[in-house]
């Protein structure tokens, strides 16, 4: 059975950096193309970053520069290192399997002073 387990969340202050994680197992990880999204109360879940097979990578507007998202085949595990952290990326953030369309449990981030 398909199954991610996140991990990274938690209180950050303002221009710090926090790393996710997020271990895929029940699917063939190297072959599915992952990401992240991110929902902040009273909003829309909003892609945040995506990684394909072959590594290409897509990032909201919102987050380029600042984020980048990384896989480890070996490792089944999807990242997203996080630096430069504004009061704004506060939200909980989802792992996702395109294929599958599976979400992961969700991780809290919260950047405030």
């Amino acid at each position: 059975q398909l199954q991610l387990v996140e991990s990274g969340g938690g209180l950050v202050q303002p221009g710090g950096s926090l790393r996710l994680s997020c271990v895929a197992s029940g699917i063939t990880f190297s072959i599915n193309t992952m990401g992240w999204y991110r929902q902040a109360p009273g909003k829309q879940r909003e892609l945040v970053a995506k990684i394909a097979p072959g590594g290409s990578t897509n990032y909201a507007d919102s987050v380029k520069g600042r984020f980048t998202i990384s896989r480890d085949n070996a490792k089944n595990t999807v990242y997203l290192q996080m630096n430069s952290l504004k009061p704004e990326d506060t939200a909980v953030y989802y792992c996702y399997v395109w294929f599958t369309k599976y979400w992961g449990q969700g991780t809290q981030v919260t950047v405030s002073s």
